[in-house]
């Protein structure tokens, strides 16, 4: 594997040691403004070294001006950023730094290992064998003279985050790796990025399909309106997406009523105008009988599982009404 290559066993199980209590991103305050708009306020993320930690916000939300003041693309107006518990603007974190903001930059008359070996040299890496292992690992080392301007857009993003793995990066940042492609690249991707992650690096990556971003995701953290709004593991956010059973009615504040006095131990919650979300129901049967022979009609029931994507929404509506 990519790791394997440059580092020895006993140092990379010496790597996984340390890697535990170290955060790979760390801000404190972080701030951008642009004139009297705030397109990031006192942002503070906290990123754990080895983990996939997927960035969600709406369009406008402040993900990518985060990212790319963690990159160093722009800078911030006030606040603190470290990698590895170093500033950001020491040098030898930034090489441990790989990124791919919006477009990779690619040469679209080159070959894919023509733009590899092209960047590898900007970045002061005479051995050409490092152009040739990130195309392997990103499986691009069979292209051959296949010039970039015939590739998929798939296999363009695989490139983008192979000229990203050059050097050897410990971190990558990935802004929205997976938008525009077909279901086959997005796949591709996935599973790319898992195995970078089995491998050790640390990916912090936004992204818009949160269906995709909860196969792989190890951590979240949401952003609103450039404020963090909540940071998550997966375990937490599955205890937090339980299951609960919904039902339609014609009257639900009577519902509500009527679901407290019947079954106290039962957590309810409004989804909407008509339809009541309740949390700790085992027989979903005995709630219907119960409204309906109150005289509240019930037009639909059933039980669902709250997704990445339902929580998200949620939260950007700043939660649910709980009765």
């Amino acid at each position: 594997m990519y790791a394997e290559h440059l580092h020895g066993k006993g140092e990379k199980e010496t790597m996984e040691t340390d890697r535990k209590s170290i955060y790979a991103v760390e801000t404190n305050a972080l701030t951008k403004m642009y004139g009297e708009k705030a397109a990031v306020k006192n942002l503070t993320l906290k990123v754990r070294e080895g983990s996939i930690y997927g960035f969600i916000g709406r369009n406008g939300a402040g993900k990518s001006t985060t990212l790319k003041m963690l990159c160093g693309l722009a800078y911030p107006t006030g606040g603190e950023i470290r990698l590895f518990e170093k500033p950001v603007s020491d040098p030898t974190v930034r090489r441990r730094l790989g990124v791919l903001i919006e477009t990779a930059g690619l040469y679209p008359n080159m070959t894919a290992r023509q733009n590899a070996v092209m960047k590898a040299r900007c970045m002061g890496l005479a051995d050409d064998k490092s152009a040739d292992t990130v195309l392997e690992v990103t499986g691009l080392a069979d292209t051959g003279k296949k010039k970039v301007k015939h590739f998929s857009m798939g296999m363009k993003q695989r490139l983008g985050v192979a000229l990203a793995l050059l050097g050897n990066p410990d971190l990558l940042i990935l802004d929205e790796p997976i938008n525009g492609l077909d279901p086959e690249g997005i796949r591709e991707l996935r599973q790319l990025i898992q195995r970078l992650h089995e491998e050790g690096k640390t990916i912090l990556l936004s992204s818009h399909i949160l269906g995709e971003l909860s196969k792989i995701a190890t951590n979240y953290g949401i952003i609103k309106d450039g404020e963090l709004v909540e940071q998550v593991s997966r375990e937490e956010l599955e205890e937090k997406c339980q299951d609960y059973f919904q039902i339609e009615v014609q009257e639900v504040q009577r519902a509500f009523a009527l679901i407290r006095e019947s079954f106290p131990d039962v957590r309810a919650e409004a989804a909407d105008s008509s339809s009541i979300r309740l949390y700790g129901v085992r027989n979903g049967a005995e709630v219907n009988q119960m409204l309906i022979e109150n005289q509240v009609s019930v037009y639909a029931s059933g039980f669902h599982h709250m997704d990445l994507e339902e929580y998200f929404l949620d939260r950007m509506e700043g939660g649910r009404r709980y009765v």
